[in-house]
């Protein structure tokens, strides 16, 4: 990898494959893997949707904040952040400053069916969850479009070959 960017960081909606891309691209550079949600719930020994009852979103996003500052200063990681990560300015600017950020871009109707069976996701909890993603979307997308050196499509596509063109991607570009 190259030294300007220290590691890969991974950004894009819910359901649009993060953790599992980011583990399968960790295991294939040989990285450690990262996930800014699972870290938040190890610090904190509570999960997310907890900390958005007892906090609010604003005091989810400051935790992640800190938490994804922290996270970048390590070397060498593969970093799965949490949807709305990007919201922060300051997030956004030190992901950019510390890795190469790809964006996973995902379909809403892709969206709904990978979100459709999971129950700890606060933003969705009792929402008409289409509308909600509907949203979410069209605040988020420019913001990852603004940050991402890469953008993946994922529809359609199982994580093996999104790992390889990912990484093709990352070898042409010599960030691999």
């Amino acid at each position: 990898m190259s030294s300007r960017y220290r590691n890969i960081i991974l950004v894009g909606p819910m359901g649009a494959g993060k953790t599992t891309i980011g583990r399968r691209l960790a295991e294939a550079r040989g990285a450690r893997f990262v996930d800014s949600d699972h870290e938040i719930e190890a610090r904190t020994g509570v999960d997310i949707a907890y900390i958005f009852e007892k906090e609010g979103e604003a005091g989810f996003r400051k935790r992640e904040a800190a938490a994804i500052a922290e996270l970048c200063q390590r070397t060498g990681i593969v970093l799965a952040t949490g949807g709305g990560a990007i919201l922060d300015a300051g997030t956004r600017q030190c992901l950019v400053e510390y890795g190469f950020v790809v964006y996973l871009h995902a379909s809403l109707e892709h969206q709904i069916e990978r979100t459709e069976r999971s129950d700890n996701r606060p933003l969705l909890a009792g929402q008409d969850r289409r509308a909600t993603l509907e949203r979410l979307f069209a605040q988020r997308d420019p913001l990852y479009r603004e940050i991402a050196g890469l953008i993946v499509p994922t529809d359609g596509h199982n994580t093996r070959a999104l790992v390889r063109e990912i990484l093709d991607q990352l070898d042409r570009r010599a960030i691999a």
